[in-house]
């Protein structure tokens, strides 16, 4: 058995599905951390971004350090304003079904699937599909599922929900994204 297979349910604790959703800042970024103590821990990671298409610091820094961090992105490199496009749907589907691979082979220790509720929230996938491959995970991976409108269903279905709530954000006094902070 690889480092990557050898899990801490097969220790004798249990797995999770956690979600991180809610208006505030952190959600990726707290996922991010995880990813990383997870690959501290000597486990392989399948970080699946949705909805986004650009190559972030964090894409960038795991594809040319930590090569135990695979990083897919499912998104174009814009944003969707109204309505989602075709090609929004196509690949959100796709990360769905590469996810689903992920979740259900046991090679991965985490899956993080990045704004997988702005995907549902754009109707790129359905509640249904994700409660589906969530019920198919391989019992030793773990699970994050992020983005703010998170369901019902998948709040019901999480073993743990945390809440990112915007209490001031220096946005508010017109403060753009900046790189190696927000992206």
């Amino acid at each position: 058995m690889d480092k990557f297979t050898t899990s801490l349910f097969e220790e004798g604790s249990r797995v999770f599905t956690l979600a991180n959703s809610g208006n505030g800042k952190g959600k990726t970024t707290a996922s991010l951390g995880l990813a990383l103590r997870t690959v501290g821990a000597g486990k392989a990671v399948f970080f699946a971004q949705f909805v986004k298409g650009k190559a972030y610091a964090e894409v960038k820094t795991i594809q040319q350090y930590i090569p135990d961090i695979t990083i897919r992105q499912y998104g174009r490199d814009c944003f969707i304003h109204k309505t989602p496009e075709e090609a929004d749907i196509r690949l959100a589907v796709q990360g769905l079904q590469e996810a689903a691979t992920a979740l259900s082979s046991g090679h991965y220790g985490l899956v993080v699937l990045d704004e997988a509720c702005i995907a549902l929230h754009y109707h790129l996938f359905s509640i249904e599909d994700l409660l589906a491959i969530l019920d198919k995970k391989h019992p030793a991976t773990e699970v994050v599922i992020t983005g703010r409108y998170a369901p019902p269903a998948l709040l019901e279905k999480a073993d743990l929900v945390t809440e990112m709530k915007n209490i001031k954000h220096y946005w508010d006094k017109g403060v753009q994204a900046r790189p190696g902070i927000e992206y």
